[in-house]
């Protein structure tokens, strides 16, 4: 794979630190888009609904970026994580999904995607590529990675933990999946939102713990977090879960509507 294009200081700039919450660790990704390192860079999807919102325009138009640079996206679409149900940001389990509405929403959302991304530069895999085939014994080799107090720290389930809220066996597993997806397809750089951080740290400790030299070091993949949109409320974060998002591909009068009627404290993050 031919090396990428290096930044300017400009770009570079623009690159990690405008629409960007935190790298890490920083000190090995400067370095590696300084030297025009090629990366595989991983952002995942659950499609919970077939609509991609403003919130995940975040991540996709910071991917454009560095697409543009020549480094290769490699979108995941959750299709068996979405199955489980991520709580990430929210107190309560989310609702599991059937494969039938999964595979739905799915399609959906691929068309969608490029609007945002070039697709002659962007690898799509679904989650199922590998999790199909995975049996019962490589389920128990996965979680006999980590332990139970591990994953706890994750901030929701550590608060749902010490407010006696139930926690279902089967979230647990959600970290590990994810983080195997980085296995997967050897990813160098994660996107995510700053929701996402414990999960994506996952799939550095697996690859370094499973023996893969990825990442812009070798070290396991490096994590880029984008700052998460407040939905139409002015409170929660936007989410198809919670429907008070924007989709990109909804009317322009309907778009503006809802933009009209974002509380004034959020616009300074829209900008």
């Amino acid at each position: 794979m031919p090396d990428a294009r290096k930044p300017t200081e400009e770009e570079l700039q623009r690159l990690t630190r405008r629409a960007v919450a935190e790298i890490v660790p920083e000190a090995e990704l400067i370095p590696a888009l300084k030297a025009g390192k090629h990366l595989r860079i991983k952002m995942g999807f659950d499609p919970t609904v077939p609509k991609i919102t403003l919130g995940w325009a975040v991540g996709l138009r910071k991917l454009r970026q560095f697409q543009d640079l020549g480094h290769t996206i490699v979108v995941i679409v959750g299709d068996w994580t979405a199955r489980i149900g991520d709580p990430s940001g929210k107190s309560e389990t989310r609702s599991m999904l059937s494969e039938q509405t999964v595979r739905e929403n799915s399609e959906a959302i691929l068309r969608q995607f490029f609007k945002i991304l070039d697709p002659e530069r962007t690898e799509i895999h679904r989650q199922t590529e590998w999790f199909n085939d995975f049996s019962l014994t490589d389920v128990v080799r996965l979680t006999a990675r980590f332990t139970v107090a591990q994953l706890l720290e994750r901030d929701d389930f550590a608060k749902r933990f010490a407010g006696q809220e139930p926690i279902g066996v089967h979230e647990l597993l959600y970290p590990l999946l994810q983080g195997y997806d980085s296995v997967a397809i050897e990813s160098d750089v994660e996107f995510g939102g700053t929701d996402q951080k414990f999960n994506i740290l996952v799939g550095r400790e697996l690859q370094r713990d499973m023996g893969l030299k990825c990442g812009p070091t070798g070290n396991g993949q490096a994590v880029l977090l984008v700052p998460l949109i407040v939905g139409l409320d002015g409170y929660k974060k936007m989410s198809q879960s919670l429907g008070n998002f924007i989709a990109i591909d909804e009317e322009a009068a309907e778009m503006y509507g809802k933009l009209m009627s974002v509380p004034d404290h959020v616009l300074p993050s829209y900008f």
